[in-house]
């Protein structure tokens, strides 16, 4: 049998990497710009402050995500901030993403005032019909 060739590994390299790049962009850390922001605006309405939330337990969640340009994404995403009395706040944010840039765009943030049912939960997941 024959050893791979410079050509083969080339272009085993090149579906590899192309591979890579069709995945959407990853903004969902606590630190990226659609959380950062949502904490300012909460801030700035008044709603939140640095002392009155537990930063470890932030948590955004990528709700959704589509191509609208040659590497420009709009993503949506839910951030939610925990107070220190357990209290959970939580904001949605619209932005545009690039893979290389999770701040192509100003992010419009939406203060969710309230959920009404838990689908999420097994036990409502279990009474569906």
């Amino acid at each position: 049998m024959r050893a791979a060739g410079p050509v083969a590994i080339a272009v085993a390299l090149a579906m590899l990497s192309a591979g890579a790049w069709s995945k959407d962009p990853d903004c969902t850390s606590p630190e990226a710009w659609p959380a950062g922001m949502a904490l300012t605006h909460l801030k700035n309405a008044g709603m939140l402050d640095d002392r009155s939330i537990d930063a470890t337990r932030t948590t955004v969640r990528v709700l959704a995500s589509e191509p609208i340009g040659k590497n420009r994404f709009r993503q949506v995403h839910l951030v939610q901030f925990a107070r220190k009395s357990g209290e959970p706040v939580a904001a949605i944010t619209v932005n545009e993403v690039s893979r290389e840039e999770c701040s192509m765009s100003n992010v419009d943030v939406y203060v969710v005032a309230s959920k009404l049912g838990d689908y999420s939960s097994p036990a409502a997941n279990s009474t569906r019909k």
